[in-house]
């Protein structure tokens, strides 16, 4: 097995559980957050959030994601599509 086949999966899954907690916490509105006060709830470091949330911008169409400020750490805003 190569890293990528091993590694992408897991990426994957990562992607999938963050987009599905941003839809319900974004299902009413808005939702502003930094990653490091979500890591717990979904199981991620800041770190793996800031990157997954990249991707997310460019391939979620059913979200809007943005960078909103970064002060100390990346503030992200969400609200649905």
């Amino acid at each position: 097995m190569t890293m990528s086949t091993t590694t992408q999966p897991s990426t994957e899954r990562k992607k999938r559980r963050l987009k599905r907690y941003l839809r319900e916490r974004a299902e009413d509105g808005e939702l502003y957050f930094k990653g490091k006060f979500i890591a717990d709830d979904v199981g991620l470091s800041p770190k793996e959030i800031g990157a997954l949330m990249v991707k997310l911008s460019e391939s979620a169409s059913d979200l809007e994601i943005e960078k909103w400020s970064y002060t100390s750490a990346t503030t992200w805003r969400v609200e649905p599509a």
